[in-house]
């Protein structure tokens, strides 16, 4: 591919636009993000972590309760917060709270989609509408999301978009036949995005989390152990020893990734999946004797 001597010649060759990004580090001062799922979990540790590297955050979920909280957390970091009660199920709702992070902030420049829920059961046993309600929260949301903070990200440029996907985009435990299948095809919209909206300026990539120590994970635990603290301890522990590094991870370590996609440090980074994952993608299941 010919890109052209000419231009070279004019610009900083770290950066066609002459930019050297790294040189404040992950410096989001000025920057606004839009987080769904903000109110817990990946979304509140990213929403905390952007924040904290001076971003304005605006967040939403679907308890008020826990988006009050969540908001309030936020607010005491070096960024402003926002916080919202929406169903990213619900265009109507998701188009309403994008307008309102416009008015308020100015603009979006950093969409993070962080909601979805887990579901269990083989394509056999799995009810039509739980099928259906996991992928309008996992894979509908970010479509939706996506859709109605694009004119908003074009009008910012550079901007980017991190999506929340999973492992199991790539590889499968047992009886999770909708969940894989809508982290799959949020690997695939990202990759479509990076493709689309390279012109406009934006860059999109997921972050493909193994097992991270969230309420979500840890229902998952009380539900396949005893029911019991003790149960759901042993279960978690028996997951940690699946991921090469030996435990799961902390939210705030994948927040780390969002925050580096988000940023200009990752300002040629388009369309990757990256594994936040202590190995585990890199494990083969055969363990040879020592």
């Amino acid at each position: 591919m010919d890109i052209g001597r000419s231009n070279l010649a004019h610009a900083d060759v770290n950066d066609p636009q002459g930019r050297r990004p790294w040189a404040d580090g992950t410096d989001l001062d000025g920057k606004i993000a839009l987080i769904t799922g903000g109110s817990g979990g990946i979304g509140q540790a990213a929403a905390r972590a952007l924040a904290d590297h001076g971003a304005s955050v605006a967040m939403c979920g679907i308890d008020a309760a826990e988006m009050d909280a969540a908001t309030a957390t936020v607010a005491q970091r070096k960024g402003r917060a926002l916080g919202m009660v929406v169903d990213v199920t619900d265009e109507g709702a998701i188009r309403g709270g994008v307008e309102r992070v416009v008015t308020t902030f100015g603009g979006i420049d950093i969409l993070v989609t962080a909601a979805g829920i887990q579901r269990y059961g083989n394509a056999a046993e799995t009810d039509t509408d739980e099928w259906d309600r996991v992928h309008a929260v996992n894979l509908r949301g970010v479509f939706l999301a996506v859709k109605h903070a694009l004119p908003h990200l074009r009008a910012r440029r550079p901007a980017a978009i991190v999506v929340i996907s999973s492992v199991q985009a790539f590889v499968s435990q047992n009886a999770v036949a909708a969940y894989a299948s809508s982290k799959a095809g949020l690997n695939a919209l990202v990759r479509s995005l990076a493709v689309d909206e390279a012109r406009h300026g934006i860059r999109a990539n997921a972050v493909c989390p193994g097992s991270v120590d969230t309420p979500m994970l840890r229902a998952a635990a009380y539900r396949f152990s005893d029911g019991t603290p003790a149960g759901a301890r042993a279960v978690l522990e028996s997951w940690a020893r699946m991921h090469p590094l030996g435990r799961i991870a902390q939210a705030h370590e994948v927040a780390e990734a969002v925050v580096f996609l988000a940023s200009e440090r990752a300002s040629f980074i388009s369309g990757a999946c990256l594994p936040v994952d202590g190995g585990l993608l890199a494990l083969a299941p055969v363990v040879l004797p020592e």
